[in-house]
């Protein structure tokens, strides 16, 4: 299957993975982190979100889509990075480690 990168609203694609940007403790933050929620089913994401447990900054756990399966969503991808800061090396190794686990799950 090809990989491909869209742009659109994240809880209205059609794909088999969406990845969020997630806290590292299981719960709801803003924004996009939000928006996935909401779209998917606030109650079952967070309890299945909550028996993953913490996420270690750079890493990775995938729950199921819930109600983004009417999408053909399979999988939510939760990968936990920083703010950048170019000036501080380790930031962007963990974003390199986000995206390598995101990929990896």
């Amino acid at each position: 299957m090809p990989f491909r990168i869209e742009r659109n609203d994240i809880t209205k694609i059609s794909c088999d993975a969406i990845v969020n940007t997630a806290n590292p403790a299981p719960i709801i933050g803003e924004g996009t982190d939000t928006a996935i929620y909401k779209a998917a089913g606030k109650d079952e994401l967070l309890q299945a979100r909550q028996h993953i447990g913490s996420i270690a900054r750079g890493q990775a756990a995938a729950t199921p889509a819930f109600n983004l399966k009417k999408n053909g969503v399979k999988y939510i991808i939760h990968t936990v990075g920083n703010r950048y800061q170019k000036e501080l090396p380790e930031t962007v190794e963990i974003l390199r480690a986000c995206y390598r686990n995101a990929l990896g799950v």
